[in-house]
């Protein structure tokens, strides 16, 4: 693994524009400091999966997905593979029709296209690159909101097991050896994750090999190398799972 690599955020007290823009290329095992901003923030991955850890609940944006963040919000961002993602921070009062808590997006092809336009550019200030950003915020509003894709927990145990998995996401052990390994009887453990993650652990670990997948598969990695990686015995067994999250096989996801 590649040493930490910790990134400082721009250091503005107000924004230089009502709609400020940065593309951030991240190398691997990159982070960001612990902060919050006066403003709403929208990131978008155009390669590489970015995660953002805020209130108790890890937010995930694979490539051409995105989270926002609401001012006043403490977060951290990182990513274990190299990334490229942009931000685009909004003043407060062009926030009203976004949401009120961190929330993961789906984005519209219309602000796609757009969001694009933005890959290789850099924050110019002109009246025609201040009206796409302005329409950008518009656009925002219609993504829709999905769940929290790998939820965390405040339980300390529970949230133990979780980065020893995210260390790890090829473990073969089932429940009932992990629940012995961290202290709970099976039957709490699967309590406790229904509770704080929504989920069984089966389905966390799923969508967790899936974030995995998806940064194997932009690194141009094969079908059956992911899944020998990921601690399945076929490949097979690994596409139907990454298929009944996703709703694709990964080389189609790929793809697109």
């Amino acid at each position: 693994m590649s040493p930490p690599h910790l990134r400082q955020p721009p250091g503005h007290v107000t924004l230089p524009a009502p709609v400020w823009f940065r593309v951030e290329a991240m190398p691997a095992n990159g982070s960001y400091p612990s902060l919050r901003h006066a403003w709403g923030e929208f990131v978008y991955s155009y390669s590489g999966v970015t995660e953002l850890r805020t209130g108790g609940q890890v937010l995930v944006a694979p490539p051409h997905m995105a989270f926002w963040i609401p001012a006043g919000v403490d977060q951290v961002g990182y990513n274990r593979r190299a990334t490229v993602h942009v931000s685009i921070y909004v003043d407060l009062p062009l926030c009203a029709g976004m949401p009120r808590v961190p929330a993961s997006l789906r984005v519209t092809p219309l602000l796609r296209a757009m969001l694009d336009r933005l890959e290789t550019a850099s924050f110019d200030g002109t009246d025609r690159q201040g009206r796409l950003l302005r329409a950008m915020v518009d656009e925002m509003e219609n993504c829709t909101v999905t769940q929290s894709f790998l939820p965390d927990s405040d339980d300390p145990a529970l949230r133990r097991l979780l980065a020893a998995l995210h260390d790890n996401p090829a473990d073969r052990q089932g429940t009932a050896a992990l629940a012995r390994a961290f202290g709970f009887s099976e039957r709490t453990l699967l309590r406790v994750c229904q509770r704080d993650l929504g989920m069984s652990l089966t389905e966390w670990r799923n969508r967790l090999r899936v974030v995995r997948a998806i940064a194997m598969l932009q690194d141009g990695d094969s079908v059956e190398a992911i899944a020998l990686d990921l601690g399945y015995a076929t490949a097979s067994a690994f596409i139907a799972m990454f298929r009944g999250i996703t709703g694709d096989s990964p080389a189609r996801y790929a793809g697109r």
